[in-house]
């Protein structure tokens, strides 16, 4: 196992996931006709890593906070857009929606903030830990909570994530970008940097940064096959602090 890491942060425009629709009924269309065909493929094929290995499996449930604020973004969704979330990733394209009405909320109501970045940040988090594995570390405030992956060494903040998707801008002190081993991290940042630009409201939203999690993974576990470290799992003694 590696431990003492130190941060690297890093992050990379990817394109958004294509659409989904929820429970059969179309009240909204949230992907607006963006279309991302290549991009998805790159998070199917990082599915199917995971899906290969002997020991993946379903994931433990959440801690209770997190659980919590994940239903909260459900019910925000359902009773909004007709839409069940169901923490499959194509969801997230209803999130993205939700937190672009949101934006324009803030102006008016700065309290919003507050409630969508915890909600959306969440179920953001779990769907992410639920398709890659990992576990969550919520002591303090929410800008302290990170998800700390288990087959790969990174973790992140997803509610700093929904941070920025709802500011679109980058959010300083909230562990919205990857930390990752230093050893790793410029072979990643050449990945990242070589996906296609993208608009802010594409960059920041929650489906793209599923979308960037998911190349990272991959990228990831094929530098840790290729050195015989297939069987490495990371637990929470193994990040920093």
């Amino acid at each position: 196992m590696i431990s003492g890491k130190q941060t690297d942060d890093v992050s990379g425009a990817a394109r958004p996931a294509s659409g989904a629709e929820a429970d059969g009924r179309e009240a909204v269309d949230p992907d607006e006709g963006d279309g991302a065909e290549g991009q998805e493929t790159d998070a199917q094929r990082a599915l199917a890593v995971l899906a290969d290995e002997e020991d993946a499996g379903p994931q433990p449930p959440p801690p209770p906070q997190v659980a919590e604020l994940a239903a909260a973004c459900v019910r925000f969704v359902a009773s909004r857009y007709a839409a069940a979330l169901d923490f499959a990733p194509d969801t997230l394209s209803f999130v993205d929606h939700w937190v672009r009405e949101a934006r324009a909320e803030v102006t008016v109501r700065p309290e919003v903030v507050e409630v969508v970045q915890a909600a959306a940040g969440a179920y953001l988090g779990e769907v992410v830990r639920r398709a890659f594995g990992g576990s969550w570390r919520t002591e303090g405030h929410h800008a302290e909570w990170r998800l700390q992956l288990e087959r790969v060494y990174c973790s992140f903040n997803p509610i700093g994530m929904a941070r920025e998707a709802l500011l679109l801008e980058s959010a300083d002190g909230w562990g919205a970008h990857f930390e990752l081993d230093p050893a790793e991290a410029d072979a990643i940042e050449q990945r990242l940097a070589a996906l296609p630009p993208a608009p802010d409201d594409e960059f920041y939203a929650p489906s793209t940064r599923f979308d960037v999690v998911a190349i990272l993974f991959e990228a990831l576990r094929e530098s840790m096959r290729s050195r015989g470290l297939s069987d490495v799992r990371f637990g929470p003694e193994d990040y920093t602090a």
